[in-house]
């Protein structure tokens, strides 16, 4: 189940809300230290990690999910944030090179057919940067968490979906340690808890952070041969393109054509 982005948009503007972006934001910065002249697609609601990179980047597009609803952002200046179907974005094909995913791995209900949509935008060198809640973490467990609503995962099993659906992971970080309490004193010991957690306390990680790659090709599995099959195997003639000249032209045009993402 989505987040609604009302109450998204109050938690990101209370102060506990303002902390979680800047550790957001820190580690982000650590995976993507330079984007400039790139196209950055934010899906979800990614808008409090996309806003520094709204000048550095050649251009930012923030899609919101028809389920979570949609609100102009930035507040100043032209809209960048458009309401979509996230199994059928507005774009076309091989257009970004970088996507975020945040508040939207855990709450979407048709993850599979999402990511294939998303690997269908994204360019062939593109990275894509998915923020969901662990299992383990505290986040996932506080209702006055944003990361409360939807699916936790363990670092494992993000990295196991994405392999699965032709991403290669490449980094994986964690972050928010810090339990989400609206205490002041808690809020200001918040960066040196999370440089704390960073080194001793890896799966107690509020978020898990993976980057992952557009993966282009994919292994297929071969079938072991045993005796006993290849003395039970019908002997086959192979026709080649000098029996048939059309085995020959199908071939070219389907060396020529790419796979399909799905």
């Amino acid at each position: 189940m989505w987040n609604d982005v009302l109450d998204l948009e109050e938690f990101y503007a209370s102060t506990l809300g303002q902390m979680t972006a800047r550790l957001l934001r820190a580690r982000l910065r650590e995976v993507w230290p330079n984007v400039r002249g790139e196209t950055i697609l934010g899906l979800g609601y990614a808008q409090p990690l996309l806003r520094p990179f709204v000048e550095e980047a050649g251009r930012t597009i923030s899609f919101m999910p028809a389920q979570q609803g949609v609100t102009r952002w930035p507040r100043e200046g032209r809209n960048l944030a458009t309401l979509v179907d996230e199994l059928d974005l507005p774009l076309p094909d091989r257009s970004v090179d970088r996507v975020l995913l945040v508040h939207a791995v855990e709450c979407t209900e048709q993850l599979r057919p999402m990511l294939r949509e998303i690997w269908r935008v994204m360019s062939d060198g593109g990275r894509m940067v998915v923020v969901a809640p662990t299992r383990a973490g505290l986040w996932s467990q506080i209702d006055r968490s944003p990361f409360y609503q939807g699916h936790p995962y363990s670092p494992g099993q993000l990295a196991t979906l994405l392999r699965a659906n032709m991403f290669a992971p490449l980094r994986q970080t964690r972050a928010l340690f810090m339990p989400p309490t609206r205490s002041r004193l808690a809020m200001r010991m918040a960066p040196a808890v999370e440089r704390f957690g960073q080194r001793w306390l890896g799966r107690f990680a509020g978020v898990s952070v993976i980057e992952s790659g557009k993966q282009l090709y994919a292994g297929i599995a071969e079938r072991s041969v045993t005796p006993a099959m290849v003395a039970v195997r019908p002997k086959l003639r192979i026709a080649s393109s000098r029996d048939n000249p059309q085995i020959s032209g199908a071939a070219r045009n389907a060396g020529d054509g790419e796979a399909p993402a799905s």
